[in-house]
């Protein structure tokens, strides 16, 4: 996509123009664009394995071996995918930027691909199988592949001030959070997936109106956010691609890069392995299945400390350091997920484990990519060059890779303690009781591994001192080109 025909006339240039973040790239740029594409996800990373389980009756097949291999294989791919958009953006020149440009092929992709993730035919089961591993993999390994890392890349991307990039962070963040925090967490196991247990057409035709839903937004991403890092190269003058081995031996023989790598993988297994479990939790260790409470009850106090953070992680950050109040904040995510896990089957206790859990978790969930801005810029100081499709493609095979392989440990623990799947009986979906050794697995997944990976997250991030001097190698980036 080196070319810039497409993008000569005016009709897909960016509609922000201003040399420091405005207004409207933050409301509409970082708030509400991402949120079709984001609510999307965040709806399938939380219900699309239950979708299988429960209403295509998925967990038998092949001696429920299918559900375990075929989510972690299909990583396999999306990893690849993952390095050759990061090769493809390292090496895309246009007037618009290098990223933002695939924002804009993703948006029809997203809402194609999010259909057929649902539209499995009731045939018979190798043909569904078949469609599952297809319409997954379209999905994942191609559409989102290329809408996350153009979309994780804006913040990075946007400008080189501090301030005005962590504020877009946060920004990024309340657009994620509004999904997963609000409409998923709560919405959905109060009013929706009470309306619809499992009947497969109406899953078809809640998914298809979401995905519909994403294309506008993610126009409206593109159109609303600006690359000022890669124009500022631009004006000072075109550089030939950087190899792609020197990027990817700049990446990995830096400390900095390494540590923010090694935190996102442990943090990811810990949070992906809770995400899957969740719904399993609610309907079968704390509360009934699809009762419309319990799962609504842990989100509303998830949600409430996510407000708070708003307004104050960023203060924080400021004055005590992104990472500083990122380590202090883990210490009672583990501290939370200790008081759930000690009593996951008293009410009253698991919110207030999980009040302190989310408290303790705010830091990371705003000014994570901020953080990872700042390494980036550390590296161009260290490099002379920058490797942003590089390091985000390495960055997002960990969150694709692990959330896969997360599922098939977990679908291959439910199957081997016994699960069994509700049926539809006159008309009503009736879920039995599970077994202690599938609660067991349940709620280690939902409340027992954050405990550890809390505890070796603070530890991790007592090595991350990469804002220390970030001012200081910021200018000497600016002097160099200016030379």
């Amino acid at each position: 996509m080196a070319g810039k025909s497409i993008f000569a006339g005016g009709a897909l240039r960016s509609r922000v123009r201003t040399r420091d973040v405005s207004r409207s790239e933050k409301w509409l740029g970082y708030l509400l664009g991402p949120s079709g594409a984001l609510l999307l996800n965040a709806v399938l990373a939380t219900y699309l394995n239950v979708y299988y389980t429960d209403v295509l009756k998925l967990t038998t097949v092949w001696g429920g071996a299918f559900l375990v291999v075929f989510p972690i294989l299909s990583k396999v791919l999306d990893a690849v995918t993952n390095v050759v958009m990061g090769y493809i953006i390292d090496r895309t020149r246009t007037p618009e930027g290098k990223a933002r440009p695939w924002l804009l092929l993703s948006a029809p992709l997203l809402a194609i691909t999010g259909i057929l993730l649902f539209t499995v035919p009731s045939a018979s089961e190798g043909i569904q199988v078949i469609w599952v591993m297809v319409s997954y993999n379209l999905y994942y390994s191609f559409a989102y592949t290329i809408f996350n890392m153009s979309h994780n890349l804006m913040v990075p991307l946007s400008t080189r001030n501090t301030t005005q990039r962590g504020g877009l962070s946060v920004f990024n963040q309340i657009a994620t959070i509004m999904m997963s925090g609000i409409l998923v967490a709560l919405v959905f196991p109060m009013v929706i997936m009470p309306m619809i247990g499992v009947d497969k057409s109406k899953w078809i035709t809640l998914m298809s109106v979401l995905s519909i839903l994403a294309l506008p937004l993610t126009l409206l991403e593109y159109f609303f956010t600006t690359e000022r890092v890669t124009l500022e190269g631009q004006q000072t003058g075109e550089k030939p691609p950087v190899p792609f081995m020197q990027q990817l031996r700049a990446i990995f023989s830096d400390k900095y890069m390494l540590i923010i790598y090694a935190y996102f993988l442990i943090y990811t297994t810990g949070s992906s392995i809770k995400n899957v479990s969740l719904v399993y939790f609610c309907n079968y260790v704390l509360g009934a299945y699809n009762d419309g409470f319990t799962q609504t009850m842990l989100s509303v106090i998830g949600g409430i400390p996510m407000g708070i953070g708003i307004f104050a992680v960023w203060p924080l950050a400021k004055k005590f350091g992104k990472r500083n109040v990122t380590l202090a904040g883990f210490l009672l995510y583990a501290l939370g997920s200790a008081v759930c896990c000690a009593f996951p089957t008293k009410m009253t206790v698991m919110l207030v484990g999980q009040f302190i859990k989310n408290i303790g978790g705010l830091p990371c969930s705003y000014v994570f990519m901020a953080l990872f801005a700042d390494v980036l810029d550390h590296m161009e100081w260290k490099t002379g060059f920058r490797s942003d499709g590089i390091a985000m493609s390495v960055y997002n095979i960990i969150a694709v890779a692990m959330v896969g392989i997360c599922t098939g440990i977990f679908n291959g623990m439910l199957s081997s303690a016994g699960y069994i799947a509700p049926e539809i009986v006159e008309g009503a979906t009736v879920a039995v009781a599970q077994t202690a050794s599938v609660k067991g697995v349940i709620t280690f997944g939902f409340v027992g591994l954050e405990v550890i990976t809390g505890v070796v997250l603070a530890v991790l991030l007592i090595f991350l001192n990469v804002e220390r001097d970030i001012g200081r190698k910021q200018a000497e980036i600016k002097a160099r080109q200016q030379k």
